[in-house]
């Protein structure tokens, strides 16, 4: 995967004028695009989008300040006009062409990526493959913006807003794995920029034979595998610690890639000030 990763920087380096075919390169890599889009924002912390932009706008930065015409330059990069181009270039920059032209910045540059694999994992993760037939995710759904970083607010008010007892009352619902209440994300493209919206479900699983009630809002999951990474410890840095250790260490050396699908997570035991938490994260998987 490291290789991979690194053949898709060198690709984005060739095409930086050009569209970029990351389901080609996939196929050719022998990975799926959903997975190689996946793993770089993992590693990267960024969408791999958001990287090209960077990268854009830090090689067309110096045709600006070389002075050619900015039509030309736009229509180089991908942009129909001028106006589109000034404003992705101000996004990465924090100035218009024109300021960065009569002044020679200001210019953030975006230094392009590489890859490397360090020796880790001297500490096994606790992981499981569990083969699942379809079931449901049911519960109170919210579109919520997608935040790569820290504590999710639109998150924490959509669940603080539920009452006691509808949180018990959710939990008697579950009748399958994952088990107990559920934190589910789901809708996200691979490599979408933060801020777009996704959809958090508070929730259970249960079998397709349960009985729904009509108030609560339901996700159809098809059957397939999934990785289930257990992690305990302060909450929820064990858990995130866990989460980016599935992307350096566990599908790097593992014979499996990701599948679409929502992301789960089951806090199985926690403290009383959930201060500590036995939790496991659910990702959709399939062999590599």
């Amino acid at each position: 995967m490291i290789s991979a990763l690194n053949t898709l920087v060198d690709l984005v380096e060739e095409r930086l004028t050009a569209e970029l075919d990351v389901e080609q390169l996939a196929a050719k890599l022998g990975t799926t695009a959903y997975h190689l889009r996946r793993m770089f924002s993992s590693l990267a912390g960024m969408p791999l989008s958001e990287y090209v932009r960077r990268r854009r706008m830090t090689v067309a930065a110096a045709d600006v300040v070389r002075g050619e015409e900015l039509l030309a330059i736009a229509v180089r990069y991908g942009y129909g006009s001028a106006e589109a181009f000034g404003r992705a270039f101000r996004a990465v920059h924090g100035a218009g062409p024109g300021d960065v032209r009569r002044d020679g910045g200001p210019l953030r540059a975006q230094p392009q990526l590489r890859f490397r694999l360090t020796v880790d994992g001297r500490i096994p993760m606790e992981t499981r493959i569990a083969g699942r037939p379809a079931f449901r995710l049911i519960g109170h759904a919210a579109r919520v913006p997608l935040i790569y970083e820290g504590v999710n607010p639109y998150i924490r008010k959509h669940v603080s807003a539920l009452p006691v007892e509808e949180h018990l009352g959710l939990k008697a619902l579950g009748d399958t794995e994952p088990s107990g209440l559920l934190a589910v994300t789901a809708g996200a493209e691979p490599d979408a920029p933060e801020g777009s919206e996704i959809t958090y479900l508070h929730g259970v699983a249960v079998t397709l034979a349960a009985a729904v009630p009509g108030d609560l809002d339901t996700i159809e999951v098809p059957a397939g595998r999934w990785a289930v990474f257990r992690s305990s410890g302060p909450h929820p840095r064990a858990l995130q610690d866990t989460w980016a250790a599935t992307a350096t260490e566990w599908f790097p050396s593992n014979p499996w890639r990701l599948r679409p699908g929502p992301s789960i997570v089951a806090i199985l035991d926690r403290a009383p000030d959930f201060s500590t938490a036995t939790s496991e994260l659910w990702l959709p998987v399939e062999p590599a």
